[in-house]
């Protein structure tokens, strides 16, 4: 059991609509954890906080702040894409011994874990008794170690909102606009296209094409696939991770402007849906449009699931239970214990698994042809999205 001490928390990474509510089970728990949790500390900005000594008092938020926190999208605290320079661990752990900060508590994805661990590399490294805990946040979904990330069902159910929307638009717009594209975010993996899926009905729903990054992307089959779908339906909606890359690496986005790449190295592209829609066109002669939303995907409240707000406040609560009971350098996992009913509860995984690695889609969530899912991610995706979505009229098929 750790002696007492202060704590401190900081938000990093692209925000999602749940992250508070981390924010929330962590500052519900360590205000109930009063004799083991002194001053509770945000960093402003993440770990950029930690540098610059920008911290503020959590504590004595009023009462209606932890209330209105599971309701607010995005990084109350302020996030950041940071990356520490070596000589840069040691002026963390400076601001952080001026605190008196015993228990440390990082929300974020992949570089964030590989942030925390490092930190408390450097911490035992100085011999200074500081216990280090990863809070999983990402809408990516491709965290080890975790059956899913906190950020992930409220990204999943937009877009199957957004989906099933954009299909009734598309269908309704056939004479004049027959394909149409939706771009999705996913760095690496094909989590979130691949949850554009979730609001079909029946087999034959749109989206009838959904190409993820963990398959190589033909543009001849792409071009058969748009085609047939079409002779079928008279209209073709498709999603597309915006990493898709052909045969030989190469992302069919193109990176445009100065900042092709983040503080992590990571390559931020542009143009994946442009390109397909121009390929339709040319080859194809159909008139082809695209929905790209943006960050508005990762933040959107008003979509986040019931589910994803209350295992994102649980894991926060977790973080901190694992902090005072002594264990450092580990990071909260979400463990399903089964899917009907729905059961989740919480793990713990060393930082040193998780951080820097990626979780794919693995290959039984993706059907054959390289450009759908199969009903096994529909078993795994559904509960993480909340209550049942809508249930749209038709004319043109049964039901």
């Amino acid at each position: 059991m750790a002696a007492k001490g202060n704590l401190a928390v900081g938000q990093s990474g692209g925000p999602t609509a749940v992250i508070n509510c981390s924010l929330a089970g962590i500052l519900a728990e360590a205000l109930a954890q009063e004799a083991r949790v002194g001053e509770i500390y945000g960093l402003v900005h993440g770990i950029e906080g930690a540098l610059r000594g920008e911290l503020v008092d959590l504590r004595r938020r009023p009462p209606e702040f932890l209330a209105h926190l599971c309701q607010t999208p995005a990084a109350v605290l302020g996030s950041c894409r940071y990356k520490l320079r070596p000589e840069e661990y040691l002026q963390v752990l400076e601001t952080l011994r001026a605190h008196n900060v015993r228990y440390f508590l990082y929300i974020g994805g992949n570089d964030s874990m590989d942030t925390s661990q490092r930190i408390a590399e450097a911490a035992q490294a100085a011999g200074y008794d500081l216990f280090v805990v990863g809070v999983p946040k990402t809408v990516d979904n491709d965290l080890p170690c975790t059956d899913h990330t906190p950020g992930y069902g409220s990204i999943a159910r937009y877009w199957a909102l957004h989906a099933m929307e954009a299909a009734r638009d598309l269908e309704a717009m056939r004479r004049y606009d027959q394909i149409k594209i939706l771009e999705t975010m996913g760095r690496n993996a094909g989590w979130v296209a691949a949850s554009t899926a979730l609001g079909r009905c029946l087999p034959d729903d749109p989206p009838h094409l959904i190409y993820v990054p963990e398959r190589p992307f033909d543009q001849e089959c792409f071009l058969s696939d748009v085609e047939e779908v079409y002779r079928r339906h008279g209209y073709v909606l498709v999603t597309v991770a915006e990493t898709i890359r052909d045969g030989t690496g190469r992302p069919i986005g193109r990176a445009e402007g100065a900042f092709t790449r983040d503080a992590f190295g990571h390559a931020v592209l542009e143009g994946t849906a442009q390109t397909l829609c121009r390929l339709v066109e040319q080859h194809l002669k159909l008139k082809a449009r695209f929905n790209k939303p943006g960050t508005a995907q990762r933040v959107a409240a008003h979509c986040a699931s019931e589910v994803d707000r209350r295992e994102a406040y649980e894991a926060g609560r977790a973080a901190v239970r694992l902090a005072v009971s002594g264990q450092s350098g580990v990071m909260v996992t979400l463990v399903r214990e089964s899917d009907e009913p729905y059961r989740c509860t919480t793990g713990v995984a060393p930082l040193q698994t998780v951080a820097n690695a990626e979780r794919r889609l693995p290959d039984e969530f993706i059907a054959p042809a390289g450009n759908n899912v199969t009903e096994a991610f529909l078993r795994y995706a559904r509960p993480l999205i909340g209550a049942p979505l809508p249930v749209h009229a038709h004319l043109w098929r049964p039901g």
